[in-house]
């Protein structure tokens, strides 16, 4: 039988869950207008570089300072390290030259559609079987984008190579979406710190390699 403690201590963690879900979408989807406007005045990659070094360094100062436990000494790596080569590796280098090359409405559009690929992913892969309200609400939310979108009236470059971009990015979310599940075995902290680093690490060499082939160090 629960409790009253326990059914008010559910119902907190479930309003807190929906509340950090609510945050942590809208600063995703803002996300897609700021990277717009950012790679207008630098490159991709430097963008990409700056973004998960300081992100990396902030969390690796929380770690070292005990603020937040890491685990992750002794471990298997080679999982972690596959969900971090589909994102943030292929997913945010898609993304961000995806974006530059379209339009703010085109990539919504296709980002939009990460929902759908990430389920029919799961179900062709993972063989698990979406129920009627994850349908629902995944199509809601999709038909949702596309209303807002072509009701601010859409405008369009007709890019291939950036649809090609933003179609990989919708791919490779979609598949780490279904090794994340897979590497149920790690905390999100440690997924996340493995993603920050792998981020880092290769974004902050490939700016360095553009900088010195475009002699742009300064």
């Amino acid at each position: 039988m629960t409790t009253p403690s326990h059914s008010r201590l559910n119902r907190k963690d479930l309003w807190t869950g929906c509340l950090c879900a609510l945050s942590c979408e809208s600063i995703f989807g803002l996300s897609y207008i700021f990277t717009k406007s950012a790679t207008a005045n630098a490159s991709g990659l430097s963008l990409l570089g700056w973004r998960f070094l300081i992100a990396f360094l902030c969390m690796t100062l929380l770690t070292g300072s005990k603020v937040i436990p890491l685990p992750i000494r002794g471990k298997n790596l080679r999982p972690l390290l596959r969900v971090a080569f589909l994102s943030p590796v292929i997913y945010f280098t898609c993304e961000t030259l995806g974006i530059r090359q379209t339009t703010a409405s085109e990539s919504g559009v296709f980002l939009a559609c990460i929902p759908v690929a990430s389920l029919l992913a799961s179900t062709l892969i993972l063989k698990e079987k979406p129920s009627k309200a994850q349908t629902a609400g995944i199509l809601i939310t999709l038909g949702g984008v596309l209303m807002t979108v072509f009701a601010a009236g859409a405008s369009s470059r007709f890019s291939a190579t950036g649809y090609l971009f933003l179609l990989g990015a919708v791919l490779s979310y979609a598949l780490y979406c279904v090794f994340v599940e897979k590497a149920g075995d790690y905390t999100g902290i440690e997924i996340t710190y493995c993603m920050l680093a792998a981020g880092a690490l290769v974004f902050c060499t490939l700016a360095l390699l553009e900088a010195v082939i475009h002699c742009n160090l300064a």
